[in-house]
């Protein structure tokens, strides 16, 4: 979860919600949560690859499960743009574009020899991103402005609150991972709720400092229009020479993140072309490197082109959309499982699926419009494909 999120998200947040972004990380973290539980119990009965694409499939059908898959592969192409993005708007100022552009297509090569983010590297990158996030929490207390945190708590309303959660949760992306590992781990059932939470109330309280710690120094209208935040606020707080610091730990941060996603992405596409809900052409799988090679440079593709003809916010909205959709097919997927499988009460799985929708219909109208077209699409195809076969 501490990754590119972390360093780009509270900018359009502040747009859409003022000081009152902190109370929408609240309701953001809250979803993530239910979300999380949903994924952990359908995951110790279907320990599978593909998550919500198989979880779908198995307890709601093959449609809904293909609505999944399809969510997760746009969503979380648009947060590869949104992760490179990231990268080139802190490492390379001024030629955001083709060094964003540079970064995915360099870590698609990366990927193609069948390298991933190892468990060192990820331990690596965390120590780093936790090292410049307390140094900027640290420098931000120091020196404070109260008012930053009382502007515009009620400017914005209720909506700007629900959009703004909306685009947060693109910063919780990761959590549900854990839930992956059911059939891994000892005593599950004890394991992966205290493992969930821990990760969660980790990530959700450094997330809180951080948004306390921006709005003290840059207050919610300069933060809306900051393009580094963490770094316009090193040098807000009067210590610019740590500047470049928050920029080496953003790109690092963002670069690890992009290197993993970019390879869960196509291992998701591969699955759907073996169940032809894509193009059986996706499921080629490199003689040498043993990756879907093919999908792997479609999505890199797509993620070029996504790059170079939108910005942070409206890929951060898109990501945000994708996802939603396909968590809300996870509470419902989890919603219908039988008491003997079950280990959150089923409440839990209705206020996640409602707050999954409800983020995804308040979220930036283009984003909302990119996000139905795209689905009708997906949908559309695989109905003329079914019709063909």
């Amino acid at each position: 979860m501490l990754g590119a999120g972390v360093f780009a998200v509270f900018a359009p947040a502040a747009a859409s919600a003022g000081s009152a972004l902190l109370l929408a990380l609240a309701l953001a973290g809250f979803v993530a949560y239910c979300n999380a539980a949903a994924s952990a119990q359908l995951a110790a009965v279907y320990p599978e690859s593909g998550a919500t694409y198989v979880y779908g499939r198995k307890r709601l059908g093959p449609w809904w499960g293909f609505t999944a898959g399809w969510g997760f592969v746009v969503g979380k192409t648009a947060s590869c743009a949104a992760m490179a993005m990231t990268f080139a708007g802190y490492a390379v100022p001024g030629y955001q574009r083709p060094a964003a552009v540079a970064a995915v297509l360099a870590l698609t090569a990366v990927n193609y020899r069948g390298i991933t983010r190892t468990a060192l590297l990820t331990r690596i990158l965390l120590a780093a991103v936790l090292a410049v996030l307390g140094i900027v929490i640290a420098v931000c207390l120091a020196n404070p402005d109260p008012a930053g945190l009382t502007e515009s708590w009620l400017e914005h309303g209720v909506f700007g609150v629900l959009q703004a959660a909306g685009l947060l949760f693109f910063a919780f992306a990761g959590y549900a991972r854990i839930a992956t590992l059911g059939e891994e781990v000892r005593d599950p059932r004890r394991t992966i709720p205290r493992a969930i939470f821990a990760a969660l109330g980790t990530a959700l309280l450094i997330y809180l400092l951080v948004g306390v710690a921006l709005l003290l120094v840059l207050g919610p209208d300069r933060l809306a229009a900051a393009g580094a935040p963490l770094a316009d606020a090193l040098t807000a707080a009067g210590l610019p020479g740590l500047a470049p610091l928050a920029r080496v730990g953003a790109a690092a941060a963002s670069l690890g993140a992009l290197l993993a996603l970019l390879a869960g992405v196509g291992r998701t596409a591969l699955a759907m072309a073996r169940n032809r809900d894509l193009p059986g052409g996706l499921a080629a799988v490199h003689p040498r490197f043993a990756v879907p090679h093919r999908a792997e440079w479609l999505v890199a593709a797509l993620v070029c082109g996504l790059v170079l003809v939108a910005d942070l916010r409206e890929v951060i909205g898109f990501s945000s959309f994708g996802v939603l959709v396909y968590y809300a097919i996870a509470n419902a997927s989890a919603w219908t499982q039988p008491a003997a499988d079950r280990r959150w009460p089923r409440w839990l799985n209705v206020a996640g699926l409602a707050g999954c929708l409800l983020l995804a219909a308040t979220l930036p109208l283009p984003a909302v419009l990119a996000g139905l077209g795209v689905f009708a699409v997906g949908l559309a195809g695989r109905a003329v494909a079914l019709t063909r076969r």
